[in-house]
């Protein structure tokens, strides 16, 4: 299996599973948190998004550095 392949592999392992965690996201932890925090109940979802959009980045970011990274040569 070629390393493309295997990167596009991941990729699209780390979408399902970003795609997975804003479904739960939105079905629960967000109704949660407009109750608990009525004040913030209309930017809550902004702020949601905004952490999940975050994380997902660096973890594609990291997972790409980590692969593409110097193999073999000195520092």
């Amino acid at each position: 299996m070629s390393s493309r392949v295997k990167v596009f592999g991941l990729i699209a392992l780390i979408g399902f599973i970003a795609g997975v965690l804003a479904q739960v996201t939105a079905t629960f932890v967000i109704p949660w948190l407009v109750e608990v925090l009525p004040l913030l109940g209309g930017i809550t979802s902004y702020l949601v998004a905004g952490f999940a959009g975050a994380i997902l980045t660096v973890v594609i970011v990291g997972a790409w550095a980590y692969m593409t990274g110097r193999r073999n040569q000195p520092y």
